[in-house]
């Protein structure tokens, strides 16, 4: 059993954990050509620099996608807010490895990715579980309209900047509860920010969740505005996850 596995186990003992990572694992895809490097060779195989952790004796999740959820709430904004919406984007299409360590959590590093031109955008059974905030019901066609808004040419670009990435750079504490210091790849930048994490279920099963703020202008993105600013969206989004592995 590693020092993480010890310490949740302790943990789990004397209190019922919560979950959370940062935002944004998922299935036993590889990640091609991201932070993790390059995939092996077997198609779902492990990227090779994963595959090397896991020879030195590091033990390697993948993250089932189909069980996981990542969430992004965007908020209404501009004079006319009042007439607007809040919107929710999930990612049903992931991919991310976590690599435990027996040397504990300083040791230990996670890789994950998503495609922007994947999201889903305010599936209704998700709005309707998330209050008044989202209670307005809203049409395909203006869910269209918003999909082309925020990944169009004028604000997120996701033709031309698909993937978001994300790769953990340093992690401290002890578990359950966990500090990451994790680089954003996002509209061709990257920026670092500090995420709690919170984790539970080992060493059977991985389950983590958390949620992170996000600034659209931080990774030169102009968020989306019409009629000059009447209607428009706030700069700030959360990203909430919750992420299962085995």
């Amino acid at each position: 059993m590693n020092g993480v596995e010890m310490n949740l186990k302790k943990a789990l003992s004397t209190c019922c954990v919560a979950a959370a990572v940062t935002g944004l694992l998922g299935c036993a895809a590889p990640l091609p050509g991201g932070p993790g490097g390059t995939a092996s060779g077997e198609p779902g195989g492990l990227p090779s620099s994963y595959a090397r952790l896991a020879a030195a004796g590091g033990r390697v999740i993948a993250l089932d996608a189909a069980a996981s959820t990542v969430r992004v709430y965007v908020f209404r904004g501009g004079r006319a807010a009042k007439v607007a919406h809040n919107h929710v984007l999930s990612a049903p299409v992931l991919s991310g490895f976590v690599l435990l360590s027996p040397d504990g959590a300083a040791a230990e590093r996670f890789d994950l990715e998503f495609r922007l031109d994947q999201l889903r955008f305010d599936d209704p059974a998700q709005r309707a579980a998330l209050g008044p905030a989202y209670a307005s019901v809203i049409s395909r066609e203006a869910i269209e309209r918003t999909r082309q808004n925020m990944l169009g040419n004028d604000n997120m670009q996701a033709e031309r900047f698909p993937l978001v990435r994300v790769h953990s750079v340093e992690i401290v504490g002890e578990g359950p509860r966990l500090a990451a210091k994790v680089q954003f790849e996002m509209h061709g930048q990257t920026r670092e920010f500090w995420v709690p994490l919170v984790v539970e279920g080992l060493p059977e099963r991985l389950s983590v969740s958390g949620a992170v703020v996000l600034r659209q202008t931080d990774f030169g993105v102009v968020p989306f505005s019409l009629l000059g600013g009447l209607i428009a969206v706030k700069d700030e989004v959360v990203v909430e996850f919750k992420l299962i592995g085995a």
